[in-house]
């Protein structure tokens, strides 16, 4: 699928952007798109590292946003890549009102009722909704960056309530998760009532090898 094919369905702002960069689609991003991505349908994407799955979120959020639907949440699991994506988003999608909250758990930031898409935490954004942020109406999309964490004991059950409150909060809110390690991807896409996007496609080829007194042996 190319690029040129979604055209009508994205916003031209962000159409006029992402032609610089892309011709093509990767399997990921055309097997979302197929599967409702652009249609408010949730959607969980497996696949690869890089191989093209935080565009998925992009085309979601930039659409739910400029077409005045209402804000997106992007959530990742730490500070250190909160500011990665923060500072990506902002510089790709100046246009877009952005902000990042991964401070003070004491604070409901009410500064943040002035942006269109917000970058957090898991654990910041349960803060937010314990202190009853007066935005959280607002929120038309979530995105959830590594979303496997969900199986991890220690920061897992935190992601799960929050996933389970939003929904229950905003009946209409779509989510978008994106992982390349899931043990149970059916069984999560079934409990986000979302699209499963799995695919194997990777940028570059991946070999396995054992590597002993400086040599490498390939399979």
């Amino acid at each position: 699928m190319q690029l040129k094919d979604i055209k009508k369905y994205i916003p031209g702002l962000v159409y006029n952007i992402l032609e610089k960069e892309i011709k093509e689609l990767r399997p990921c991003q055309e097997k979302s798109i197929k599967k409702g991505l652009l249609k408010g349908k949730n959607i969980l994407v497996c696949t690869p590292t890089a191989s093209g799955k935080t565009l998925c979120a992009e085309l979601a959020f930039t659409k739910v946003i400029l077409e005045k639907k209402g804000k997106a949440v992007y959530v990742v699991p730490l500070k250190a890549l909160a500011s990665e994506k923060f500072k990506e988003f902002k510089r790709k999608y100046p246009f877009i009102k952005t902000a990042m909250s991964i401070g003070d758990i004491d604070s409901s930031d009410p500064y943040l009722a002035e942006y269109d898409l917000i970058i957090t935490t898991s654990e910041k954004f349960d803060s937010l909704i314990r202190h009853k942020a007066v935005w959280l109406n607002d929120i038309a999309l979530f995105a959830i960056d590594e979303i496997h964490l969900l199986n991890d004991p220690g920061r897992g059950p935190t992601l799960e309530i929050v996933i389970t409150i939003l929904r229950k909060l905003l009946k209409n809110i779509q989510i978008v998760g994106l992982s390349a390690t899931i043990g149970n991807p059916k069984q999560l896409a079934e409990w986000l009532d979302a699209e499963l996007v799995e695919d194997n496609w990777r940028p570059v080829k991946l070999h396995k090898g054992i590597y002993l007194n400086g040599k490498i042996e390939f399979e």
